[in-house]
């Protein structure tokens, strides 16, 4: 029982070694990205959570003696895109998943995606920060 409690979410695993490859400036093997966490996870749990990762296609990976060396087949923001593609497929109806999506957005995320939209693609990589929670005062 006390394993159970020590236990992290695999979503929160796979996240620790995503920033590690990010962080590499090569391709990591299972034990270097164990040795990058510093954590105390067993080199069998970090070789789980790659093949894992590597299965949805979130990280590629290329022969390393044995073994393989892995890295982040994109950067945080193209996955944060790829999760918000594939929320959007699990839905039939797209057109009110975009609405109810875009009635909630901040005042600063609605003026910087009119801008995306309007040929502006340098648009959401500047400007304001998106803090701006609102959301209702449309």
């Amino acid at each position: 029982m006390a394993e159970e409690q020590e236990r992290r979410p695999a979503g929160e695993l796979e996240a620790s070694v995503l920033a590690a490859l990010w962080a590499a400036e090569t391709p990591l093997t299972p034990g270097e990205v164990q040795r990058a966490l510093a954590d105390d996870l067993a080199r069998t749990t970090v070789t789980t959570i790659l093949t894992r990762l590597h299965a949805k296609g979130t990280v590629t990976r290329d022969r390393a003696g044995r073994g393989y060396a892995y890295r982040p087949a994109q950067d945080s923001h193209g996955l944060t895109a790829r999760r918000m593609h594939a929320e959007l497929d699990k839905d039939e109806d797209r057109g009110t998943v975009l609405a109810r999506f875009v009635s909630e957005l901040s005042t600063d995320d609605e003026r910087m995606l009119r801008a995306l939209l309007d040929g502006g693609a340098d648009s959401g990589t500047e400007g304001g920060s998106g803090d701006d929670r609102g959301g209702t005062d449309r």
